[in-house]
């Protein structure tokens, strides 16, 4: 389910396809926008309408905006991902936080990421806050579930894997080249990477802090690594 009047607007215009169902509320339609009602009333979708206090039963936010589409879940070909010439990776281990899996999604589509891979024990990506979280791009990423990273190492991918500073981890500005099949590996927000991910990880590389500053959070620390990866010159 996908709330809020900016989400369901993104929806028409980019993804009509996947929208099952459209539920306004009487409030909702009293102030919405003129070529938003154009977008939705062209929309070939089934719609309801309710009143205020209904939809509030049907919201997950303590203040509903009136609006809401039930979406078909995506489904992805992983053999089709993996299989390009060219791979760009997220391999999420244990993310619990649904707010950083979200942002790591929007950031993962922004950057142009091939797909996100999270172990099971990671948030469930439709969680609502995961949803809201993502601004609407949930449909854009390919994401598939891995327990570890050994199926990706056995498709050709090589595993570089995110850590806070110590033996064996040098600097990402070290890293001056890129495998043209990179899957970048972050931990739990609280733990980090499990130490059987570290031993098959081709490299090891941390993100320089200022003193003072102990780790980043899971998500910005995504951002940072996979916009540095991604403006690398490729390898082999």
């Amino acid at each position: 389910m996908v709330e809020g009047a900016h989400a369901v607007r993104d929806l028409l215009t980019r993804h009509p396809e996947q929208i099952l169902t459209i539920v306004t509320a009487s409030g909702y339609l009293e102030k919405e926008k003129r070529n938003d009602r154009l977008l939705r009333l062209t929309a070939s979708t089934q719609q309801y309408f309710c009143p205020d206090l209904q939809f509030s039963k049907l919201s997950d936010l303590d203040t509903p905006q009136g609006i809401l589409a039930v979406v078909r879940q995506p489904t992805w070909d992983e053999g089709e991902v993996l299989g390009q010439p060219s791979v760009l990776g997220i391999f999420g281990e244990q993310l619990q936080d649904p707010a950083n899996v979200g942002a790591i999604i929007r950031t993962a589509a922004a950057l142009n990421v091939s797909a996100l891979w999270l172990t099971p024990e990671s948030a469930d990506v439709f969680h609502p806050k995961v949803v809201r979280a993502t601004s609407g791009v949930l449909l854009v990423l390919p994401i598939f579930a891995a327990k570890d990273v050994s199926g990706l190492i056995r498709q050709g991918c090589q595993i570089f894997a995110a850590e806070t500073a110590g033996k064996e981890v040098g600097s990402i500005d070290d890293i001056h080249q890129a495998p043209r099949k990179l899957v970048l590996a972050f931990g739990n927000e609280s733990c980090g990477l499990s130490v059987q991910t570290i031993g098959q990880a081709t490299s090891r590389f941390t993100i320089p802090l200022n003193r003072g500053v102990e780790s980043l959070n899971v998500a910005a620390s995504v951002a940072i690594a996979t916009f540095f990866f991604s403006r690398l010159s490729k390898g082999t």
